[in-house]
């Protein structure tokens, strides 16, 4: 989940030119941060910054780390927290974002086609998040 929702948070609220590459498992995640330095950032791996803390995941460490505040964007991370942890009481929409993930992960050749075919799919999240905030507010 966080593997596809992360580089489409960062790109679209963080840094539209962020690069984004997929190591193998073995890598030596602590060795790897310390030579990026602030020049970038290891995430959703054990143990680092941008990871899973508790009940949160790597989706909310990073709206967290880079103080972002849109309500349908924290919104949103529910929905992804829901799908990507244990705990799928957040919000119900987990259910199906965690189906359709699955889905992709079937279907794409690698993370980067993947993140191709998916990316659309957070973008259309994103603005059933801004219509619910939206409608609240109308509400009040």
């Amino acid at each position: 989940m966080d593997r596809i929702a992360c580089p489409w948070l960062i790109r679209r609220f963080v840094d539209k030119e962020a690069v984004f590459e997929y190591l193998p498992s073995q890598t030596n995640w602590n060795e790897l941060q310390q030579k990026l330095g602030s020049s970038g950032y290891v995430y959703d791996v054990p143990d680092c910054l941008l990871g899973h803390h508790g009940e949160e995941c790597s989706f909310d460490a990073i709206i967290r780390h880079f103080k972002l505040t849109d309500p349908a964007l924290l919104l949103m991370a529910k929905i992804v927290r829901s799908a990507d942890t244990s705990n799928k009481s957040h919000a119900q929409e987990g259910f199906g974002l965690e189906a359709i993930a699955d889905g992709f992960r079937r279907i794409s050749k690698d993370d980067f086609e993947n993140q191709r075919l998916q990316f659309p799919v957070y973008e259309a999240l994103y603005a059933y998040c801004q219509a619910k905030i939206e409608a609240v507010n109308t509400q009040r």
